[in-house]
């Protein structure tokens, strides 16, 4: 799937709350799209990499980022948001979400 058949809560809750920090960030939620069948599986998946990355080390943050890692509070923060926006979409059944 494109994030383009996301639904507008998964979209702006997830790609664009992570593009407010970096686009960096952004890239790894666009790209793990293309491995999903549908919105449900993106937004598991999505929700395993937020988790995975708020336990990443500084290292592995610096290879996450490119050798550019944002500030560890702002990322965190954000992080937490995407988990909370997350909790969120998850709790709208799939009829009631808005799809372009």
């Amino acid at each position: 799937m494109d994030t383009d058949d996301l639904s507008r809560e998964s979209y702006l809750g997830i790609l664009v709350e992570a593009e407010k920090l970096t686009h960096d960030l952004t890239l790894h939620y666009g790209l793990l799209s293309y491995s999903c069948k549908n919105e449900s599986e993106y937004i598991d998946k999505a929700e395993k990499l937020t988790k995975e990355i708020m336990q990443a080390d500084d290292i592995e943050l610096d290879d996450l980022f490119w050798g550019n890692p944002p500030n560890k509070e702002k990322l965190n923060y954000t992080l937490q948001k995407i988990i909370s926006n997350i909790e969120k979409i998850k709790q709208t059944p799939i009829e009631k979400r808005h799809y372009d």
